[in-house]
């Protein structure tokens, strides 16, 4: 690997958030709240809980364990966003934390290992485990605002044909 692979894996993770954010435009501030049904997450919901991820994995990403003590995993999971503008926080809060922890590493830092939650990983492989995490949730994002907008939708890539 080389610094190829960091500045490759930063303009993935900066595509993903351009797609969770181009969802947030579609929507009004209802619809960031709006659950399927009371088993299902909302987008305010799923973006907490990237917030809680990202800053828990991020914040001293070489130095100490990505699963924190002070984490409240469980609680990322209420229901307790209030607005549009302290979810946008949120999201903007976590990705500062990845970005700046990306931003960060050398390429002879891609071979250090770093701890989740006690089990070693290369510095590659938890990048990697964190990229297939959020591109997950981001399509949730994705797939719920689609949902929400049904026929009003603009694709964020190439639209289907119309028949």
């Amino acid at each position: 690997m080389t610094n190829s692979y960091l500045s490759s894996i930063i303009k993935l993770f900066e595509y993903y958030k351009s797609l969770g954010e181009k969802t947030f435009e579609q929507l009004n501030d209802e619809d960031l709240f709006w659950m399927y049904n009371e088993n299902s997450n909302s987008i305010a919901i799923i973006v907490k809980h990237l917030w809680g991820n990202m800053l828990s994995r991020w914040t001293d990403f070489l130095t100490t364990d990505g699963e924190k003590e002070w984490r409240e995993r469980d609680a990322e999971f209420d229901n307790d966003v209030s607005n549009r503008k302290e979810l946008i926080d949120k999201w903007n809060e976590g990705w500062t934390c990845l970005f700046t922890a990306l931003n960060s590493l050398q390429e002879t830092d891609l071979q250090k290992i770093v701890y989740i939650r006690k089990e070693a990983h290369s510095v590659t492989d938890a990048i990697n485990r964190q990229f297939a995490h959020y591109a997950y949730h981001v399509g949730q994002i994705v797939f719920l605002g689609k949902m929400i907008q049904n026929n009003q939708w603009n694709s964020l890539s190439i639209p289907a044909k119309k028949r």
